[in-house]
């Protein structure tokens, strides 16, 4: 009988916002960041990115990013 291991979840947030300037990180209101949701692989994650991401492109201090929140909540995680 084989042992069958549980892989372990890799969770990632992808949100977004509006920026203050092009070339920075700065939100002009965080109180109106787009949580767009948590994904449990990054393929799920750069597929709903890339949705957001497309739909925005109108707006160049739009920005969509991704969070890898598995590497916050175990910091000694192996990277990938």
């Amino acid at each position: 009988m084989t042992k069958q291991t549980k892989e372990k979840q890799l969770l990632h947030l992808v949100f977004g916002g509006e920026l203050e300037t092009l070339d920075g990180v700065t939100f002009r209101d965080p109180s109106k960041l787009d949580i767009v949701g948590v994904f449990p692989d990054n393929d799920s994650a750069l597929a709903a990115w890339k949705a957001k991401a497309q739909s925005t492109v109108d707006n160049a201090h739009m920005r969509y990013f991704v969070v890898h929140l598995y590497k916050l909540l175990d910091p000694e995680h192996e990277k990938l």
